[in-house]
């Protein structure tokens, strides 16, 4: 594991490999435990559970029905989500673009637990073939310190997407250089989760990735031509109506403030005004743009490239959850490469925000401390420091 060696002097390849082992360990039996509690194993459950899933499978249900518009409907999809599961469950939200709904409707023709199954190892298996060869490691122990990692066990408890957007946006990156068009067709495909792509275009362009910029284009344009075929206007015009009105949901704490990896969130969590929250985000986006356009203008090594626009887009958008700190990890996992060794204090924050992922919303809502954020800042921050200490702009750092 030759990229995870000398991390900081003491904290060699064994040791991470040790630590991560004995992590990864204790995380799979809380999560076993958790499974078991959620499903009513340990003690009874005063009403019957489910995962953000369910809203996935509800409303591809409704799309094979023939009915997609109604994905957008919150009483006919929470309906759809009671039929799948039980009645009684609480309401998962449903704010992707039809774009999204072409898997879900693949996905609910499948019985549920198999759809979430067959759903959920697919997309971690993806994820970790990028991050692997992100981190150019070709032995197989590599993949213990990427399961290791406490956003995989948020992702695969809470049924979310965040393993498929984590492989598009890491294989994105890792292909701008030599193979742009494959590049920007898979930056395309982030239009099924438009919000992390907003400093895509900022990269492209700020870089002369014209071609790539292109494929970004023609790929989301095919895309949602695709599904607006399937589906027809109607499903698009009521999910711009519900994108519209969804900001009130996350305004409200409906979501909850301590799930929030985004300054917004951030703010709403030590009690600040909405005015205040947005204005925070807004001088974080643009900061994080400008930290973009700079490092991809000047063509800093791909590394810093790729885990600065990473780290930069988990800053920059107001609606990330902690699921979403999967982006975090693509990252790290750059910033890794950039260097044979990193230095004892990135070790040390490496370690810590590690540490801080095991639990952030349960710390976040008992202490209001906003640890998702400050995960996210630190990973912006380990960023800046490999900017900075770039001696010059290098040529294009070419990688498989």
């Amino acid at each position: 594991m030759r990229f995870f060696g000398d991390l900081g002097g003491w904290l060699d390849h064994r040791r991470v490999f040790a630590l991560c082992g004995v992590a990864l360990a204790v995380e799979s039996a809380v999560f076993l435990l958790f499974i078991a509690g959620t499903h009513g194993l340990i003690v009874p459950l005063s009403r019957p559970t489910s995962t953000d899933f369910v809203s996935f499978y509800a409303a591809g249900a409704l799309a094979d029905a023939g009915t997609p518009e109604l994905s957008y409907d919150q009483l006919a999809h929470y309906r759809s989500e009671e039929n799948t599961t039980a009645a009684g469950i609480e309401y998962r939200f449903f704010y992707y673009p039809p774009v999204f709904l072409l898997l879900c409707a693949a996905l609910a023709r499948l019985p549920y637990l198999v759809a979430f199954f067959i759903f959920e190892l697919a997309t971690i298996v993806l994820y970790l073939i990028v991050a692997r060869r992100i981190l150019g490691e070709q032995s197989w122990s590599v993949l213990v310190p990427l399961l290791a990692f406490p956003a995989v066990f948020w992702t695969l408890g809470l049924g979310q997407n965040a393993f498929l957007t984590a492989a598009l946006f890491g294989a994105g990156t890792l292909y701008i250089d030599r193979r742009p068009i494959v590049a920007g067709l898979l930056f395309g495909a982030l239009c099924y989760k438009p919000h992390f792509g907003l400093l895509v275009p900022v990269a492209l362009l700020a870089g002369g990735h014209w071609s790539a910029a292109a494929a970004a284009f023609a790929s989301a344009a095919a895309l949602c031509g695709l599904s607006l075929g399937f589906f027809g206007w109607e499903t698009w015009h009521d999910f711009l109506a519900a994108a519209a009105r969804s900001h009130a949901t996350y305004e409200s704490g409906e979501v909850t403030f301590g799930g929030f990896v985004s300054p917004f969130g951030a703010v709403r969590l030590l009690s600040g005004t909405r005015a205040a929250a947005y204005a925070v985000q807004t001088v974080a986006t643009f900061a994080a743009g400008i930290l973009v356009a700079f490092v991809w203008h000047r063509r800093y090594p791909l590394p810093i490239r790729a885990s600065t626009l990473a780290a930069a887009t988990l800053v920059a958008i107001p609606v990330v959850l902690i699921y979403d700190l999967m982006l975090a990890a693509i990252a790290a996992a750059w910033l890794i490469r950039d260097e044979r060794q990193l230095r004892a204090w990135e070790a040390s924050v490496l370690g810590s925000l590690f540490v801080l992922t095991l639990d952030p919303h349960g710390i976040a809502e008992v202490w209001h401390i906003p640890v998702a954020p400050l995960v996210a800042l630190g990973v912006v921050v380990l960023a800046a420091a490999h900017v900075i200490r770039a001696d010059a702009p290098a040529a294009r750092y070419l990688t498989a």
